[in-house]
């Protein structure tokens, strides 16, 4: 039996019939067409889902759609803004701060609300924030590199 939910998308309002059991992840790639949310483990290991749910980092994998009813979700899609990217976004591609490229929405997002909390992070800092994103590809080097820089931007901007 579908239950309908109302959910704020990237500022854009959303009234969909969805199954109960069907994943935040799910819905937002199948049935809003937002595909920068990739699908990698599905058991909230790889962080690959990652989108900022009422401004919290969340794994969409672990959450169903039905959760998202009346509330506010965020996805790298959502970051940039009228065709400009976001800092943290620009920062990601000046530094190659991806390989594949299929963790890269995750580490956005999560490097995103890390920035919001706390704009002048500590190398450490930033890691421990990222821990919950795996990348198969790189050595965290430079995604670790691109933070600082959005970060240094940040204060400047």
């Amino acid at each position: 039996m579908k239950q309908t939910i109302r959910v704020s998308v990237n500022g854009r309002l959303y009234e969909e019939d969805v199954e109960p059991r069907l994943l935040l992840s799910h819905f937002l790639r199948e049935n809003l067409g937002l595909t920068g949310t990739h699908v990698g483990c599905v058991v909230g290991e790889c962080g690959a889902c990652s989108v900022l749910l009422d401004g919290k980092v969340v794994k969409s994998c672990l959450h169903f759609a039905v959760q998202a009813d009346g509330r506010e979700v965020t996805t790298v899609e959502g970051l940039a803004k009228n065709g400009e990217l976001n800092p943290v976004q620009e920062a990601f591609v000046k530094n190659y701060a991806f390989q594949c490229g299929y963790c890269t929405p995750g580490m956005v997002i999560t490097s995103y609300a890390l920035l919001q909390h706390n704009p002048n992070p500590s190398e450490e800092e930033i890691r421990k924030a990222l821990a919950g994103n795996l990348c198969m590809c790189t050595g965290y080097v430079q995604i670790v590199e691109a933070v600082k820089e959005a970060a240094r931007g940040s204060k400047n901007g």
